[in-house]
Order: structure tokens, then C-alpha cells, then sequence
């Protein structure tokens, strides 16, 4: 279940560097550099965020960032979009509700 072709970051191969990162306070490990929801992925978890008006579960749809159906909280910031973004040790990833406004 791990995306390893990205048409936007390039590809991925297995046997990079594993690194350590949470979801919601829970350990998780992926390869350093792939995008934050393929290594979700490759874990299992498939929702990233819920909408704010019926609490329906989102996830990956578009994969090269120009939705925001894969929006989660990184590092305390929201609205990141986790199908562009790479993967670095330590970070601490949350699930999402709804879409933050812009401070």
C-alpha cells in the first residue's frame, strides 16, 4: 500500500532512511522524504482530517495538492497538505477538523 511513484516529489524506494513521527500521540515510522500521507497510508490510516459541518472522514483524493481533502495539523500548523509534504523525523502529525482559518 505504499506509494512510491509521486507526480509531484518523484519516486520512492524502500530501503531509504525509516524515520519516527506521531499521529495524534501515537508512534509511527515511514521513509524519510516520501510525502506524510504515504507513509500514513502504508500504515493503514486513511482518514486525515473530518469536515467541520457533518463530521464526514476525508483522505487522499487528488495527491498533488491542490485540494485540501488530505489537510492535517504538522507541527502545530494546520491545513498542511500532507500529499506534498515530506516526511521528516519528529514530526508530529494530527488529525484535522474541519479548515482552519488563516491567523
Amino acid at each position: 500500500m505504499r506509494i512510491e511513484n509521486h507526480p509531484i516529489l518523484g519516486t520512492f524506494h524502500e530501503g531509504g532512511q525509516m524515520v519516527t513521527f506521531t499521529l495524534d500521540g501515537k508512534e509511527m515510522q515511514g521513509y524519510e522524504g516520501e510525502p506524510i500521507a504515504a507513509a500514513l497510508r502504508a500504515a493503514g490510516v486513511m482518514t486525515h482530517r473530518h469536515t467541520l459541518k457533518r463530521d464526514e472522514p476525508r483522505g487522499v483524493f487528488c495527491a498533488i495538492g491542490r485540494c485540501t481533502d488530505c489537510v492535517m495539523i504538522v507541527d502545530g500548523k494546520p491545513n498542511i497538505r500532507t500529499c506534498i509534504t515530506p516526511l521528516k523525523a519528529g514530526m508530529k502529525v494530527q488529525t484535522q477538523y474541519g479548515i482552519k482559518a488563516k491567523e
